[in-house]
């Protein structure tokens, strides 16, 4: 009985630690993706937005977009067409909206052509996710 308990409990350990190095593995995965989505920022978004809360540019600034309603960055003039989206920006609406910024919003006042690469559209939702990541 104490071998097979012994058993359990080294296999409930080695669990333990297997399930955290994977955590860890994903950690360095995501730190890896935001870097990644700040270099694709910078080549294809810095010049119009920044990642600076409250300055503006052509675009609005993008930090804290993340989670939170379209067209909601204040000291911005929103299309008509993006406050009446009603989106809220999170994976799913960024990418579609990356991707094709004039079919997802109509009347847009981006004039932004589009992200091909879902890769590198996932890695700049990422970095906007997480801002402050290193």
């Amino acid at each position: 009985m104490k071998a097979t308990i012994g058993k359990r409990v080294w296999r409930l350990g080695f669990g333990v630690m297997l399930g955290c190095g994977a955590a860890a593995v994903l950690g360095v995965a995501q730190a890896s993706s935001v870097a990644q989505g700040k270099a694709v920022f910078d080549a294809q978004c810095v010049a119009c937005h920044s990642m600076k809360p409250g300055v503006n540019g052509i675009g609005p600034s993008l930090y804290g977009v993340y989670g939170k309603p379209a067209a909601h960055v204040a000291g911005f003039e929103f299309s008509a067409a993006l406050k009446n989206a009603h989106l809220v920006w999170n994976k799913v609406t960024l990418s579609k909206f990356l991707a094709n910024p004039q079919a997802v919003v109509p009347g847009t006042k981006m004039p932004y052509l589009g992200l091909a690469s879902a890769k590198k559209r996932a890695e700049v939702i990422a970095y906007l996710e997480n801002p402050e990541a290193k």
